[in-house]
């Protein structure tokens, strides 16, 4: 074909195909040539672009500051412009060359050669998948929804594991134009850099192309994000199962997502039915997505190691723990890298015109996508908001864990690291002085630099944010920071005033929950009279050092607590779903547990007495009338749960030991000791008002009741039990609290909750009382009578709205068997 070309000082095009060409290397590229002279905001555009790809080439040394870490995959990928960019440093006009894709659709080009029905093995749309599950659900055909459900979450799965391969196997792509960049100094450099990650892109298109069809590699709707993140589809899966009489993958299915929607209820009443079915272990209780949650697993169980001063287990646990986020975190920002991305237009993002407006806000989304990920995994399962500070907090920890274990070198590496994100920390930089006057004349580890991933996810972080706000100054770009350590240096001096305001406010606030943190807002005033004859007040708020707390005895009869404690006995031998195994607390105990309804279903089979069971279903309407007394509820107070508990020390395993029984806890709320907050939402049950303990015996070691400060380390208050003692108190966080260790003999009690709200008193209950009422038998129920107060409401209203973040959507019937 005859090109007729266009000069343009040393670079030239053609009239016909669009090809330019450099006069001295003779280099053809096809592509499409826009002119922007002397446009500086497009140069800056131009920059923008080339220092988000910069990240890819730790070679070149212009980008030098991406110089350690793997390659990330190009943000122009599959759902973005791509093509070549020439800046001629020697000149004022800007060459973009574009060669423009379908923009979020990714269109694979061929099959895998050699292979005619490649198509066949590929991976379908997962969101279709759960679509059609979905649907055989409400039409009842149970086995084709079990199927297309197990393939929808299988092939997301698949669709995440074929990004993490192909993110691998294309990572040298486009290396070979890399290299050619210092050797051309005097042509167009920036053509060599992104010839690469157009090979680069181009690899990740055939590698994706040979496992995912073209539908599957488009972007899913937010709804089905959110069913999946919300882990519906085990919603589902667990009547499925159970409909299929698979009661095993029922439970699992019921367990996976109980975890991350712990306030449901129906979930926990089915739960709760699977544990007592027969052929049901509490091993076929699992969390099938426990491999996302891996961080979160050693974090509390650092937590608990320190808790018992386990200081050389908490500092390896801490370590872990840190590997862990930081993977997940790649992890994470990898599928951002390679998942398509939504046009500007397609986001309601309007006046985005031009390639280049579009290329940069694509690229700035990417960017803001793997931000995004230190929230992403700093989110617990369940809940709405992120741990503040996840990573910084876990350093913290960690260097406190490995100078109390006595490894000082360890510990002033990881201070240092702590140093990069806050470098005029107060409390660091004493601790930093203590390190070094610790270690004395040992100059090499004095001398210790921080580790090697912090500086690289420091500094990486930092560049990003930089590109960022420059998209916020510039391009009119949202970007909403989800790190409080970001230094002010990073945001342009345009932007700062407002920055500051919003730090400002953020300080404010955090200063306030910190004056309020012992206001106790649940209603409650104690004090109230005790009516019931030989009750005595044993310890008052003033006593116990706390807010709405008090300790009753005369409560039980000696006799009454024996009754009680036969029953228990009869839930061991027989079993009730947890059958004497080790405690989810502690592997120094075993657990034994009985509830209400369990009782009256073991008398009408003849194994305990009649009169046991209603003395049980009694105790707890005698609790709660004296409690809704003295703690003087102006609103009508519901049993929300009981639970017979009995926790025995494990013979011989009880030597050395440090841990709680039950470690510090909040009945409402998930505390926080290292920032003394408590989040009223999921997975805490935010529906409890009131707590209550009633003790049957005395005859064991350890066990005691004890109150802290939020810190979870400062005792307040203790309780020894014994039998007919009543702890009350309120459920939120004035009131943390835990169980020293039982290490002889054989603790029981019976736990109690109680709501300010209908919806969520204990069905179980009613069930056990249904269940008398069919056999002639009759219960006093005071609840109707006695209780007033609103009682159509959702107990997420009793939040705080500053603590409370529950979801507004709610789940109907259906998952209830």
């Amino acid at each position: 074909m005859h090109h007729e070309v266009l000069y343009r000082s040393k670079s030239c095009t053609c009239a016909v195909c669009f090809c330019s060409c450099d006069f001295k290397k003779k280099l053809w590229r096809p592509q499409l040539l826009l002119s922007v002279s002397s446009n500086p905001p497009s140069v800056l555009l131009l920059l923008l672009l080339l220092q988000t790809f910069s990240s890819f080439f730790s070679s070149f040394s212009f980008f030098s500051f991406f110089s350690s870490g793997p390659p990330p995959v190009p943000p122009l990928l599959s759902c973005s412009p791509r093509g070549t960019m020439a800046l001629l440093s020697d000149r004022l006009s800007v060459y973009v060359a574009l060669r423009v894709l379908v923009l979020c659709s990714v269109r694979v080009s061929a099959a895998v050669p050699g292979s005619s029905s490649a198509g066949l093995s590929l991976l379908q749309p997962y969101d279709f998948l759960y679509y059609s599950g979905v649907r055989a659900y409400f039409g009842g055909d149970w086995i084709k929804a079990a199927e297309m459900l197990e393939r929808s979450i299988g092939t997301r799965e698949a669709l995440l594991g074929v990004r993490r391969r192909c993110h691998r196997d294309c990572g040298s792509a486009g290396r070979r134009a890399v290299e050619q960049l210092d050797s051309d100094l005097d042509g167009l450099w920036d053509l060599w850099m992104l010839d690469s990650v157009q090979q680069k892109a181009e690899c990740l298109r055939f590698c994706l192309g040979r496992s995912v069809t073209p539908a599957a590699q488009l972007p899913v709707s937010t709804d089905i994000e959110y069913e999946f993140g919300t882990r519906n589809p085990y919603n589902f899966l667990q009547v499925t199962y159970y409909k299929l009489e698979k009661l095993q993958k029922a439970a699992a299915a019921a367990h996976t997502y109980f975890v991350a929607n712990p306030s449901h209820l129906e979930m926990r009443n089915n739960i709760e039915k699977y544990r007592r079915m027969e052929g049901v272990n509490e091993e076929d209780f699992q969390d099938r997505e426990l491999e996302r949650e891996k961080h979160w697993v050693l974090y509390d169980a650092a937590l608990q190691q320190e808790a018992s001063s386990d200081w050389p287990q908490a500092a390896l646990t801490w370590t872990g723990c840190v590997s862990e986020t930081l993977r997940q975190m790649d992890e994470c920002r990898l599928q951002c890298d390679v998942e398509p991305q939504r046009l500007p237009e397609d986001r309601g993002v309007d006046g985005v015109d031009g390639a280049f407006e579009k290329a940069a806000a694509l690229s700035l989304s990417l960017l803001s996508c793997r931000q995004s990920c230190s929230s992403q995994i700093a989110t617990r399962p369940g809940r709405i908001s992120a741990q503040e500070d996840f990573l910084p907090t876990q350093l913290e920890h960690l260097h406190i864990a490995q100078f109390k274990a006595g490894d000082v070198g360890a510990a002033l590496q990881t201070l240092r690291s702590l140093l990069l994100f806050y470098p005029s920390d107060k409390d660091s930089l004493e601790n930093l002085q203590l390190y070094s006057e610790t270690l004395g004349g040992d100059t090499e580890s004095a001398d210790t630099q921080p580790a090697q991933e912090i500086v690289t996810f420091v500094r990486r972080s930092l560049q990003e944010k930089k590109l960022l706000y420059f998209g916020v100054e510039n391009l009119g770009f949202t970007f909403s920071d989800p790190d409080l350590w970001t230094p002010e240096d990073v945001v342009p001096e345009s932007l700062r005033d407002v920055w500051r305001a919003d730090k400002q406010k953020m300080t404010e606030k955090m200063e306030e929950d910190q004056l309020e943190q012992e206001v106790d807002d649940s209603g409650f005033f104690s004090g109230g009279p005790v009516h019931q004859v030989g009750v005595t007040i044993t310890m008052d708020d003033e006593v116990l050092n706390g807010t709405n707390r008090v300790v009753l005895d005369g409560v039980m009869s000696e006799k009454e607590c024996d009754r009680i404690l036969q029953l228990a006995a009869v839930a061991a031998s027989v079993g009730d779903g947890y059958r004497g195994r080790r405690s989810p607390h502690t592997p120094h105990e075993t657990f034994e547990g009985l509830t209400v309804l369990r009782a009256v279903k073991l008398a009408q089979d003849g194994l305990v007495n009649q009169s046991d069971a209603r003395l049980l279903h009694e105790l707890g309407e005698r609790v709660r009338v004296l409690l809704h007394s003295y703690f003087r509820s102006p609103s009508g107070l519901f049993i929300s749960f009981t639970h017979l508990v009995c926790r025995s020390a494990v013979a011989g395993d009880q030597e050395g030991r440090l841990d709680l029984s039950h470690p510090v806890h909040v009945d409402n709320c998930l505390l926080e000791p290292e920032t003394k907050q408590c989040w009223r939402e999921p997975p805490a049950f935010i529906h409890r008002d009131l707590s209550a303990i009633l003790y049957l015996n005395d005859n064991f070691d350890g066990g005691d009741l004890f109150f802290t400060n939020r810190d979870a380390k400062t005792v307040t208050a203790r309780v020894k039990p014994s039998c007919g003692r009543l702890v009350g108190f309120s459920s939120g966080p004035v009131n943390p609290h835990g169980v020293t260790a039982v290490t002889r003999g054989r603790r029981c009690s019976l736990a109690l909750w109680f709501t300010k709200e209908k919806l969520y008193r204990d069905m179980e209950r009613e069930e056990a009382e249904a269940l008398w009422a069919a056999d002639g038998h009759t219960v006093v129920k005071k609840d109707e009578g006695e209780q007033g107060g609103k009682t159509g409401r959702n107990a997420r209203s009793q939040a705080t709205p500053e603590k409370s973040r529950g979801r507004g959507r709610v789940t109907g019937g259906r998952d209830e068997l």
